[in-house]
């Protein structure tokens, strides 16, 4: 007998709840323009958050991608300070000459567990084939380069150590390069380019590789004998830094204390004065990033909980006034057995249906939209399941907190009072 009965009342709330729902979408039908409004806050609140948490976790994942495909081992030791441009790109303080090969000898000799080292020079050029011009970031280094850096020419070859010691007019173009002056990476190789008046032999084109940690976007580099550059092209003798490989499980910080005591001594600089070198590491580099990103981060919560907040205050302003329009709707049903918790189910269903549609129409517009910003930035494609769940269960909550005041409105409306009014 009990048991029945308990089934009776199982049935009797389904139909109760089935009820509400029903009534709550036709109010949502009947009011289009308002529910639309109160959703908008929701919706934009949805986007931002969506949106800006996946792109950033994205872009941490395509910097530890980079790590991985440099390798953990790679030592940066340069001229000047490094800093953060905007859009995470890293700048150096101009003006930096003090930075010789002696000083890249004496890391690569007295900092522990290096394996290779590959000094190098960063120059912003124009190269020049026929009527076709474009500008280029030229790399001056040595054949280590290769090897420290993890990139090989995709087509014909590196310049040699000897090519080094005779300052042969040799250059490798980076993949876009090639393809800007002779239209294919094929036909650049055994072509001559022209920087200022001099001509150089094209011997290579290197692998497409895209932008570095730093930003640089290394299928626009051009490479150079290290020896070439300093003396036939520039006639200078200071260079922009060092790249090291240290050997696997080497001890990165005792490395950055070895390599900082060395430049610091060999720059005369005193115990209060500033450096004027950077060491960083991939590992660094990746870390100043996500520095960077955590400030965007931030900024889209930020963001993200204002749209919230005006949403849940639009669909607060929404239920007051829906309430106070529907007295005898509520009256009437109240009259017809309706109890109070019944009114209270209806209009919290219409509160979270409200901001529940708005927060799905903002998570399926937001991963539509990172999906367009990972084509077009070549990012990692990631979706978090737990965002997506957590920004819909979120959305609802938001609905319900909000209609929880004018739901209690409702169910507070005397029978008599309407009648009478």
């Amino acid at each position: 007998m009990q048991g029945w009965r308990d089934k009776t009342e199982a049935r009797k709330y389904d139909r109760r709840m089935f009820f509400s729902l029903k009534i709550a979408l036709a109010s949502l039908r009947a009011h289009k323009l308002r529910a639309v409004l109160a959703m908008l806050g929701v919706f934009l609140g949805t986007l931002a958050l969506m949106g800006v948490q996946h792109v950033s976790q994205s872009m941490v994942r395509k910097a530890e991608l980079e790590v991985e495909k440099l390798g953990p081992g790679l030592f940066i030791a340069r001229s000047g300070q490094v800093r953060f441009r905007r859009g995470g790109e890293i700048g150096v303080s101009p003006g930096a000459r003090n930075f010789t090969l002696a000083d890249a000898r004496a890391l690569m000799a007295g900092v522990p567990s290096v394996l290779a080292g590959a000094p190098f020079v960063e120059q912003t050029i124009s190269l020049r084939s026929g009527n076709r011009k474009v500008p280029a970031q030229l790399v001056a280094t040595l054949p280590a380069y290769t090897g420290v850096r993890s990139i090989s020419p995709d087509i014909g070859r590196f310049f040699t150590e000897r090519e080094v010691e005779e300052r042969a007019m040799v250059v490798v173009l980076g993949r876009a390069i090639a393809e800007r002056l002779f239209g294919s990476p094929q036909a650049a190789v055994g072509r001559q380019v022209l920087y200022f008046r001099a001509g150089l032999r094209v011997i290579g084109v290197m692998e497409p590789k895209g932008r570095d940690l730093g930003g640089t976007d290394q299928d626009e580099q051009v490479f150079m004998p290290l020896s070439t550059y300093l003396r036939r092209a520039a006639n200078q003798d200071w260079i922009s830094g060092v790249y090291l490989q240290l050997a696997q499980g080497a001890d990165v910080e005792l490395a950055t204390q070895s390599a900082a005591t060395i430049l610091r001594q060999r720059h005369s600089l005193g115990p209060g004065q500033t450096d004027d070198f950077s060491l960083l590491t991939a590992r660094e580099t990746m870390r100043l990033q996500q520095q960077a990103l955590d400030l965007v981060q931030t900024l889209g919560l930020i963001s993200s909980s204002v749209s919230f907040a005006v949403g849940g205050l639009g669909i607060l302003s929404i239920m007051v006034l829906l309430v106070r329009q529907r007295r005898v709707e509520i009256g009437i049903r109240r009259a017809l057995g309706a109890r109070r918790r019944d009114i209270i189910r209806q209009f919290l269903f219409e509160a979270g249906l409200m901001s529940a549609l708005g927060g799905a129409a903002g998570v399926v517009a937001a991963l539509a939209l990172v999906t367009v910003v990972y084509r077009l930035g070549d990012f990692p494609y990631i979706y978090d399941p737990a965002l997506v769940l957590g920004s819909l269960a979120g959305s609802g909550l938001l609905g319900l907190a909000a209609g929880s005041y004018p739901a209690r409105q409702a169910a507070a409306i005397e029978i008599l009072d309407v009648l009478r009014g």
